[in-house]
């Protein structure tokens, strides 16, 4: 480490090498953290998760019995072990609590001030979080299993939902209407996400199999629909112009936008081009899933390569997201796991699960790094062999002030 200090001080390495090293080291090293777990306030499943855009100190989740709970994840102490305090709750006894299980929570990406959470019990509410009471809801035909609003959108404050209708509903936040539908999927929309990259592009991911890119700009709106075999002719006819032989229950993009990862009930991990909408056939192995509802896996933020983490069961599994090579298993809950969220800044990860529990995955910070020593003499020119070392000089990445 000491090395890598030196060779920023001297501008030898790029300014974001030594991040993307401890970054990396931090995201392929996570263990169940020693010294802080999450107070317990909710009765039943943890089915959703997210931290705060704006400051990384505040989650929200949401459980199966409709009961949404805020944690401050800072720790005020400055004692070492300590437990992340639950500050509010929309418990049963709310008026305003949801009926049933909540899918989907999310904060707004620019403040903190609002939240938003959607429910099998067919209703999208947008909450104030100061006083947590829902300053719009809005209802739908069928159970809403996923929403989403773009963490990049300067020129539109939309919101979108996918629910047991065929069709993705656009919220406009500042008018509190409906202001456009999507039309493509022939079945229940399981996931939608937007593109980090793009603010127009959406992602969904529906139980006909499909994944569609929109660019709600269009008249159309439909700007591809993804194919597993990329053009080229199938056996299965059934099959073509399909991402998954199964229900797509998951999405997620890379930081960059420049990739998106697909889950699907066919038990596959598919990485695509989001520029071309090619299947680049990175191979995962089998993930079992066969989740009737969307499956909220993560990507790790700075790191290089990319680190995916997969529920899979009570475990979680860890990924080299270009490669497919299986780096680590996760093991701490005692119930299936149906979420994990990371904080970019620390590369933490949170999950929820069956078992009512959100659990707190850190590296070991106190622990030994391992960091072999460089040898950039002119006279020994051996490479780096250590992963996390390899990372500062084969590091392609362009800066994110580019």
């Amino acid at each position: 480490m000491i090395n890598y200090l030196s060779y920023r001080e001297l501008g030898v390495d790029a300014p974001l090498s030594l991040t993307r090293v401890e970054s990396t080291r931090r995201a392929i090293t996570l263990g169940l953290s020693k010294h802080r777990d999450v107070e317990r306030r909710n009765a039943g499943a943890i089915n959703t998760i997210d931290i705060d855009p704006v400051d990384g100190r505040y989650m929200v989740s949401g459980g199966s019995v409709g009961v949404i709970a805020i944690h401050d994840l800072h720790n005020a102490t400055g004692k070492v072990n300590f437990t992340c305090q639950c500050l509010c709750t929309v418990g049963r006894s709310n008026r305003y609590v949801h009926k049933h299980s909540v899918e989907t929570v999310q904060w707004y990406p620019f403040d903190t001030g609002l939240f938003v959470s959607s429910s099998t019990d067919k209703t999208l509410k947008v909450w104030d979080t100061n006083t947590l009471v829902p300053a719009d809801t809005y209802t739908f035909d069928g159970s809403v299993y996923s929403h989403h609003m773009s963490p990049i959108a300067t020129q539109h404050n939309l919101l979108a939902v996918g629910s047991q209708d065929v069709m993705i509903t656009l919220v406009d936040l500042r008018s509190g209407s409906d202001t456009q539908i999507l039309k493509g999927h022939t079945s229940s929309i399981l996931a939608v996400r937007w593109s980090p990259r793009e603010e127009f592009i959406l992602a969904s991911g529906s139980e006909d199999n499909k994944v569609i890119l929109w660019d709600i700009r269009r008249a159309k709106g439909s700007l591809m629909v993804l194919d597993q075999h990329n053009g080229a002719p199938t056996a299965s006819p059934e099959s073509v112009n399909t991402a998954h032989n199964g229900h797509v229950n998951g999405i997620a993009f890379t930081p960059d936008g420049l990739h998106m990862l697909t889950f699907g009930t066919d038990n596959r991990l598919r990485l695509w081009n989001t520029s071309n909408g090619k299947n680049t056939f990175v191979n995962y192995g089998k993930i079992d899933n066969d989740s009737r509802k969307e499956v909220k896996f993560a990507i790790s933020h700075y790191t290089n390569p990319g680190v995916v983490y997969i529920p899979q069961d009570a475990d979680i599994d860890i990924f080299d997201l270009f490669s497919g090579e299986k780096m680590n298993t996760l093991r701490g809950h005692y119930n299936q796991v149906n979420c994990c969220v990371t904080e970019p800044y620390y590369q933490d990860m949170y999950s929820g699960s069956n078992d009512r529990n959100i659990l707190i995955w850190t590296a070991d910070v106190r622990g030994e790094m391992v960091y072999e020593e460089d040898t950039r003499s002119s006279s020994k020119n051996t490479a780096r062999t250590s992963f996390t070392s390899r990372v500062a000089i084969t590091d392609a990445w362009s800066s994110d002030e580019d």
